[in-house]
């Protein structure tokens, strides 16, 4: 194995623990951390593999903005945060439901790169080109639903300090 191979490897074990912990951790504000944590190990990937704009779009977007909107809300929600506030009798139903989806999106991966040998970095105006020609559409609905999300949640904390 080259230092290539040993980074990507150290990184990606670190995004896999922290998923792990933002999945299993009864405190929502600490799985808000460890979605950093994944987050940033995702950026840490793109890195090894050449891709520096993705990497800095990945921190500056997911990291910066969807977590810090996502504290946000919690903090305007008034969301309960103690260690029993999300618990209920349907792990096992979602433990299923999350096994079943990671087996179909591993066949789709291993279906969609099959035959391909390594990854190919692209320059940030390809990448450019394409989100704003091919994927203007869904990166319009995503922000659309950002801002919804934003405007919920201040709604949300306006009718708990009315009432």
């Amino acid at each position: 194995m080259n230092g290539h191979e040993i980074a990507f490897a150290v990184v990606a074990l670190l995004g896999l623990f922290a998923a792990f912990r933002v999945v299993t951790t009864d405190n929502v504000v600490h799985g808000a951390l460890y979605l950093v944590l994944t987050l940033g190990s995702v950026a840490g990937v793109y890195l090894v593999l050449g891709a520096e704009f993705v990497a800095w779009v990945q921190v500056l977007i997911y990291v910066g903005a969807i977590v810090v909107l996502l504290l946000f809300g919690l903090m305007l929600t008034k969301a309960p945060i103690g260690p029993h506030a999300l618990d209920n009798q349907q792990r096992a139903l979602a433990a299923v439901i999350a096994l079943a989806v990671f087996g179909g999106l591993a066949a789709l991966v291993v279906d969609g790169f099959k035959g391909e040998t390594g990854a190919s970095a692209s320059t940030s105006v390809q990448i450019g080109t394409s989100i704003f020609s091919d994927w203007v559409l869904p990166f319009e609905i995503v922000s659309i639903l950002l801002l919804a999300a934003l405007v919920g949640a201040v709604v949300i904390a306006r009718k708990d300090d009315d009432g």
